[in-house]
């Protein structure tokens, strides 16, 4: 069976060159048995390398041999479009609720009762009670006025990055960027925040396929420092008020709305989700962004020439490197999809970041367009888990990308990047540029 690396030696040669060509081949130098090989093969848990750098030729190859792929374990891969769309729609049929899948992951642990707890990993009624209580602070009155707070905060950290002649796009402004934002949610006083980011990627990093001992042990670590800051930092906010939307959020969740209120653990839980659905995703759409126009040298100019596209330059950065790039769902009664009928138990991984490349749903999946339409992607999932706060992360993604882009039009990269290395979460840990 041919590798992913001589795969890429073989069909070098076929990829056209220069600003708007095609950046990943699709297998074309294997043949049929050599592709159906590799996706025979195919174990979520066995990743490579070359996966993490690139994964999106193995997504080719799996929506194309093998959409509903059955793992080692039992468990389904699936990659495309209206495979994922069909199991987003259905909360009845597809649990969010991860308290059977991942006992025997985490056990009795800090990591097991924060991702069982919290709001994207629960089915009603506790995730509707949660998300009613976060709906305000997504409010049009309420990103109005962290627009303007964030606006001031992004033309900051560029005034610090002119002086310095350039910048780390990912530790210097994207990490940087919504942790202020949800610090300011939650009342975390600044002298604190630089605390947030190392917990969040710790707890996150448990989420991925495989759960290394090196992984559980930091998360857990994180988890228990972050649940004992909250719980001392709740108590002297309880009675504060907030004021110009610092601690709105904080204040919500702790009182609660028309007699529906959270227990302790549950507050403790979603403030730590709250950061973390809400820091990790942004950073990598920050990141990826950048990363992206100046890989597409040609798009970036057409976003110089016409800065209102930003918007929808936003939602290409998206679609074309989804930040969250994995979901998962348990079957609680049986029902088919995409030809396959899965029995009550079953657990399924939802390939989004394959599905937003799937030719059946987006022309020419494989090349960035800034002003593609329509983009009807599914980085921010769909149904009743839809991202609560996709309106907050578009926003920052638009004022970061674009003021990055007016201000410093002739960016470019500097040095070395460094990629996650995380199948779930698709970013970088740095990316410098110089001006």
């Amino acid at each position: 069976m041919a590798s992913l690396s001589q795969a890429r030696e073989r069909t070098a040669a076929l990829r056209p060159d220069g600003p708007g060509a095609l950046r990943f081949g699709r297998f074309d130098g294997l043949n049929d048995a050599e592709r159906r090989a590799f996706v025979a093969a195919f174990d979520l848990r066995r990743l490579d390398a070359d996966f993490f750098d690139d994964p999106y030729p193995v997504y080719h190859l799996l929506r194309t041999y093998e959409p509903v792929r059955q793992m080692p374990d039992g468990s389904y891969f699936l990659t495309r479009y209206d495979d994922l769309q069909a199991v987003y729609r259905d909360n009845k049929r597809f649990s969010s609720d991860k308290k059977v899948e991942f006992k025997p992951k985490f056990g009795d642990t800090p990591l097991y009762r924060h991702h069982t707890t919290s709001l994207v990993f629960n089915d009603p009624p506790l995730h509707t009670r949660v998300r009613r209580l976060l709906a305000p602070a997504f409010t049009p009155r309420a990103l109005k006025l962290l627009e303007t707070r964030f606006i001031a905060l992004v033309d900051r950290l560029l005034d610090r990055a002119a002086r310095q002649g350039g910048m780390d796009v990912i530790t210097d402004y994207a990490a940087a960027l919504p942790v202020e934002i949800i610090g300011d949610m939650l009342a975390v006083p600044g002298e604190d925040r630089h605390l947030l980011r190392d917990w969040s990627l710790a707890i996150l990093g448990a989420l991925e396929p495989v759960l290394t001992p090196e992984r559980a042990e930091a998360g857990n670590r994180a988890m228990m420092e972050f649940e004992a800051y909250l719980e001392k930092h709740i108590a002297a906010w309880r009675d504060q008020e907030p004021r110009d939307g610092y601690g709105d959020v904080l204040t919500s969740l702790i009182r609660g709305e028309n007699g529906e209120s959270l227990t302790a653990d549950e507050l403790v839980q979603n403030c730590i989700f709250l950061l973390n659905a809400g820091h990790e995703t942004t950073t990598n759409l920050i990141g990826n962004g950048v990363a992206a126009l100046l890989d597409w040298p040609d798009q970036k100019q057409r976003l110089l020439d016409d800065p209102s596209l930003i918007r929808m330059a936003v939602e290409e950065f998206l679609r074309f490197e989804s930040s969250n790039q994995l979901g998962n769902r348990r079957v609680v009664e049986e029902v088919s999809v995409g030809g396959v009928t899965f029995a009550p138990g079953t657990l399924i991984t939802l390939c989004i970041g394959a599905a937003n490349r799937d030719p059946s749903q987006f022309p020419d999946p494989d090349r960035l367009d800034v002003g593609r339409q329509p983009n009807r992607h599914l980085a921010f999932g769909a149904g009743i888990h839809a991202c609560a706060g996709m309106s907050l992360a578009r926003l920052e993604g638009q004022i970061a990308i674009g003021r990055l882009l007016a201000r410093f039009p002739n960016f470019r990269r500097s040095g070395d990047f460094v990629r996650g290395g995380r199948a779930r979460f698709r970013g970088f840990l740095s990316y410098p540029i110089t001006f």
